[in-house]
């Protein structure tokens, strides 16, 4: 294998901008300007005939060396003559350092039917709730997952001698919560400096953690004058000067969406072996990388013939701030009055961003504060999986953010936040409807443990 010939690859969802060039590197597509309104987003494509995982390997407990042979490190480590143990071990090395600092390393996280809520919301035997349980999880969420496996990738181009990566060795995320805290252990981890940017109000206990962590704090103020979020700007400002964007937002990094995988993935196994289908997938949606990385690698696995089909993708978004509904409501307008089939609405959408993914007019609130992004960055390919599955966006109020924490109460070791269960209360809303029916197989996601505040 040749590094020109590598099974993975990154192409802009927005331009078609395809990286094969695997010294380049795939955060941003090369060809993005400010202001010329294409969502230029990179995913990860993937030769599944070269790089899906040995069928007969036993499973690793470690996400990262299960699915080893979906990253596109893995691939380029190989084309430069590394052996399998030799990036084994970097895993396993980043990850021990991990656990010296959390006190756990990244393991499988449970994914199960949960009996007593299956009886508690009307569920039959052949269906049920089954809870993808993300708060036992490196520093308690799922954020940790995307932030991993760009970390791995810095340390592979430092051992490549394609160091530095970038001008600056500094990294960047904009974050009030769960994203910030992981981002502040694996980037102590890894030794890498970073700058948090935080709003005004952020939670003093999260503040003081990351400080604990020798993460550099900057604080943003919010400009009335200005739409949008001021840390996400801030953040830009500091990535245009050079920084790493060492974030969540698939839209300032590809390889985010790229460690999210492990948990499709995951999903599809644990379904595989039950041989159970998945009929929906209720997934709570802030800027969107989730949501995106699930309906990307649970395709990965349908094509590989683990799932006989897609769920239906339903994007659980609150009443306080849901871009990612509007926008999936002005898709579905173009392509009821144009008669548009879905590739070419989105393909309209994609070269016409600010018609459809603007920054919500007034400051985001609710008690999800997790999920209150002013944008959906990654929301191209969120609205694409509930059109082709024929899902929906489920938008919910502040009594059944509530009611569905209350319920969640007692079904995992560690309480999830609000946040964590903001798709459990969008599963509510469906039931409400009675679109659902009760033999049907649902799942959501605990994403991330209850720590003073609803992120």
């Amino acid at each position: 294998m040749t590094e020109t010939d590598l099974p993975t690859r990154f192409r802009c969802s927005g331009c078609g901008t395809t990286i094969d060039d695997p010294s380049l590197l795939p955060f941003r597509c090369p060809i993005a300007r400010d202001g010329d309104d294409i969502d230029h987003v990179l995913g990860r494509e993937i030769d599944l005939g070269r790089g899906a995982p040995p069928s007969g390997r036993p499973p690793a407990s470690n996400p990262f060396l299960r699915f080893r042979d979906l990253f596109h490190a893995r691939h380029l480590g190989r084309a430069r003559g590394l052996t399998d143990g030799e990036l084994d071990d970097r895993i396993l090395r980043l990850d021990e350092a991990v656990a010296v600092i959390e006190g756990r390393g990244f393991r499988q996280t449970p994914f199960t039917r949960s009996k007593t809520l299956s009886d508690a919301l009307g569920f039959t035997a052949e269906g049920g709730l089954w809870i993808k349980d993300e708060t036992g999880n490196v520093a308690g969420s799922h954020k940790a997952r995307h932030l991993f496996g760009i970390a791995l990738y810095l340390d592979l181009r430092r051992r490549l001698g394609l160091s530095p990566a970038h001008p600056s060795p500094r990294l960047a995320i904009a974050s009030c919560g769960n994203a910030a805290l992981a981002a502040a252990v694996v980037a102590s981890a890894a030794r890498l400096p970073l700058d948090v940017y935080v709003p005004t109000d952020a939670d003093d206990a999260l503040i003081s953690r990351l400080r604990d962590l020798d993460a550099h704090i900057l604080s943003c103020r919010r400009d009335s004058g200005t739409p949008g979020d001021p840390c996400v700007h801030r953040f830009r400002e500091a990535i245009a000067a050079g920084a790493i964007p060492f974030t969540c937002q698939g839209s300032e990094n590809g390889l985010a969406i790229e460690g999210g995988h492990t948990l499709g993935w995951e999903i599809a196994t644990a379904l595989a072996e039950s041989s159970r289908p998945l009929d929906r997938l209720v997934v709570q949606v802030g800027g969107g990388a989730l949501a995106s990385a699930l309906i990307a690698s649970l395709r990965e696995a349908r094509d590989l013939g683990l799932l006989p089909a897609l769920p239906r993708i339903h994007a659980v978004q609150t009443a306080g701030s849901h871009p990612l509904e509007r926008a999936h409501r002005r898709v579905a307008e173009r392509m009821r009055a144009r008669g548009e089939a879905i590739d070419d609405a989105l393909g309209y959408a994609a070269g016409h961003r600010s018609e459809f993914m603007w920054p919500w007019e007034t400051p985001p609130r609710s008690i999800a504060e997790g999920i209150l992004d002013d944008e959906t960055y990654d929301w191209l390919a969120v609205v694409r999986g509930m059109l082709e599955t024929g899902g929906g966006p489920v938008v919910v109020d502040e009594p059944g953010l509530r009611r569905a924490n209350e319920l969640a109460e007692g079904t995992t070791p560690s309480a999830p936040s609000i946040t964590g269960t903001a798709g459990l209360a969008g599963l509510l809303t469906l039931r409400e409807t009675g679109e659902m029916d009760p033999g049907e197989t649902v799942a959501v996601l605990y994403t991330g443990a209850r720590r003073g505040r609803g992120g």
